[in-house]
């Protein structure tokens, strides 16, 4: 049964590692699909637009520089990988472990601290987001940034429990 539960977590872990990787691939290779999105979020361009009474009132919470926004989605971008790398670290290790190579106390600390970056990351998003208030018109991006700290929750649950 260890072993049984040892393959699932490493499965788990090697999921959320390759949804993770595949976005920061775009995010490198086809940055201009979510930079814009961020740079629309930060600068509260949609709540201006749609909502200006609203707006009116955090508008001075948004970052107009577009050096800025673009540093800004560079850094996440950048975090991404960074935890990406660890992520399949962790899954590496967590297979040799399923062969006796590795201790599997250690790969799974460093699987569950690298769920706990992917839950960050996403936890870091709602955050941002809502002080930038993208709950107005970006519902969806909310919404999938709840799910993906969801499923990194979850995923720590079932590495630390089990």
């Amino acid at each position: 049964m260890d072993v049984a539960i040892l393959i699932a977590q490493t499965c788990l872990t090697a999921f959320l590692a390759a949804w993770l990787t595949v976005g920061v691939r775009d995010n490198i290779f086809h940055p201009q699909i979510n930079e814009i999105f961020t740079s629309q979020v930060l600068g509260l361009a949609r709540l201006e637009q749609d909502a200006p009474m609203d707006f009116a009132l955090i508008q001075h919470r948004r970052v107009q520089s577009r050096n800025a926004q673009k540093a800004l989605f560079w850094f996440i971008v950048w975090a991404e990988l960074a935890v990406s790398v660890f992520m399949w670290v962790g899954v590496a290790l967590m297979l040799l472990a399923i062969f006796g190579i590795a201790d599997p106390d250690t790969a799974k600390a460093v699987a569950l601290l690298g769920c706990l970056g992917f839950t960050s990351i996403w936890a870091g998003m709602l955050v941002a987001g809502n002080h930038f208030a993208y709950w107005y018109f970006h519902e969806w991006a909310q919404n999938t940034h709840f799910q993906l700290a969801y499923w990194g929750m979850g995923a720590m649950i079932f590495l630390a429990v089990a």
